[in-house]
């Protein structure tokens, strides 16, 4: 599997420090002594040496949770924000991960009630790193997901403003007619408001209870309540392209590192 390049260096305003590779024996420190001193968090990420780390907090260039960090000796937990230079900074590398989701599996890191989730598809990945679903597929929804740490990315491809396009094949429980094909396009009036489509349009080669939707909102469950507003009931609902990824060359329930080439087509959108 590919793995993807290591991130770009921060931008840093006096240009006093510059990012060091982590050596490969502090690579091997346990990470998972939690909480975790921030100058040691910095340093493992690569931003300084602990001592210059300490001298960036000093000066007020580090936050933790929106919250500026002056303090010596200052420990963060696992799940806390960690900002440098306005960047999300993680003690490993930014990962990118493409699944190709199969029906019954949560998407959630984990689920009270302890059913399935796609964390059990990709325990390899999750085994190094604190990667997590961008967005959500219901239980019974298939196809292409991404998952990773970089949060910036993931609240930049779900965040409305970027309109970042899903296209999904439904198969309905019957032929959609074309006046209800017609509607769709021209927008529908839902329980919590109007919702418009990018595009619709029947599959080629197939029957008129096959059709493709390309979508950019993120609201829950939208596909399937657009059709079950016209009163048909959905089999099948496949995601098979989400900001631009595709499932290509992916089996069901399997998945694969983004490449250098992805990571930055999406970084750009």
């Amino acid at each position: 599997m590919q793995k993807t390049d290591r991130p770009d260096k921060f931008a840093n305003p006096k240009n006093k420090f510059r990012r060091q590779r982590p050596s490969s024996s502090k690579k091997k420190e346990n990470l998972q002594e939690w909480p975790m001193r921030l100058n040691k968090y910095l340093a493992h990420a690569g931003i300084a040496s602990r001592r210059e780390a300490d001298e960036l907090i000093k000066n007020g260039m580090v936050t933790v949770n929106g919250k500026t960090i002056t303090e010596m000796g200052f420990k963060v937990n696992r799940n806390d924000e960690v900002r440098f230079g306005g960047e999300v900074i993680l003690p490993e590398k930014p990962v990118y991960i493409l699944l190709n989701k199969p029906k019954n599996y949560i998407t959630t890191t984990k689920d009270e009630r302890n059913r399935k989730t796609v964390m059990e598809l990709v325990k390899e990945p999750a085994k190094k790193y604190r990667i997590f679903p961008v967005g959500r597929l219901d239980r019974k929804t298939t196809g292409v997901l991404l998952l990773t740490n970089d949060g910036d990315l993931a609240k930049k491809l779900l965040h409305p403003k970027y309109k970042v396009e899903k296209l999904y094949h439904v198969v309905l429980d019957r032929n959609l007619k074309q006046q209800d094909l017609q509607k769709i396009r021209e927008g529908l009036k839902l329980d919590d408001g109007m919702i418009y489509v990018d595009d619709i349009s029947y599959i080629k080669g197939a029957s008129h209870s096959e059709v493709g939707v390309k979508i950019h909102s993120g609201r829950n469950r939208i596909v399937r309540r657009i059709f079950e507003h016209l009163g048909y009931n959905v089999k099948k609902l496949d995601r098979v392209m989400f900001a631009g990824l595709t499932k290509k060359g992916v089996e069901r329930g399997k998945w694969r590192y983004l490449t250098g080439k992805e990571v930055q087509y999406l970084k750009m959108l």
